[in-house]
């Protein structure tokens, strides 16, 4: 690309590090990016370094947050006896479209896969276990229908069972080979109708 200034060049490598933007998207956010008054960039700059700065993990569930506990774990109207487990805390965004759930979540951060080298002492399951007591009615595994949130969804039920936790995994309302970010509201809404426990 060596009709483009190096600032430019530069700036459409970082925008092509992003989840599922190509060269030409890149290219087109670049420019896009460039285009806008210098005040607008200065706002898009600053927040993106405020958020990188203030967003950090909630300690009890994994997911985003600026403030101990996150707003979801924090809410005395949520049911805390119910706790839906995800791999990434994108999927609670996509849980929470819906409003049909009203408990609270655990992120993984992850799932169990051996071929990129991840087993379970990777991901949050170790903290899963922690937040178990006699409160806890019922833990919904809401991984990904891959091969790998299988595998998580089949491996907690395995360890909390001796708990004597009802485990339960959302219903195949969801696609195999889907990821709960790009399930409609009325896809996700079915699937956690239709749970149901994981033997």
């Amino acid at each position: 690309m060596d009709f483009y200034p190096v600032a430019i060049e530069k700036l459409i490598e970082e925008f092509a590090k992003l989840p599922s933007i190509g060269n030409k998207t890149a290219q087109r956010l670049t420019l896009h990016v460039l285009n806008l008054p210098e005040d607008e960039v200065r706002e898009f700059a600053e927040a993106l370094i405020k958020a990188r700065g203030t967003i950090k993990y909630c300690q009890v569930c994994g997911n985003y947050t600026e403030k101990d506990p996150c707003a979801i774990c924090g809410n005395p109207n949520r049911d805390h006896n119910v706790i839906c487990v995800v791999e990434q805390p994108k999927d609670i965004m996509a849980i929470e479209r819906v409003r049909d759930f009203n408990g609270v979540y655990h992120v993984l951060h992850g799932s169990i896969s051996p071929m990129a080298g991840r087993g379970p002492e990777d991901i949050k399951i170790k903290e899963l276990v922690r937040r178990m007591s006699g409160e806890i009615k019922e833990v919904i595994v809401a991984t990904n229908s891959t091969i790998e949130g299988e595998a998580t969804a089949m491996y907690i039920s395995r360890v909390l069972k001796p708990l004597d936790v009802k485990v339960t995994r959302i219903a195949s309302g969801m696609p195999v080979g889907s990821d709960l970010e790009y399930a409609d509201e009325i896809t996700l809404s079915k699937s956690f109708e239709g749970r149901k426990e994981i033997l």
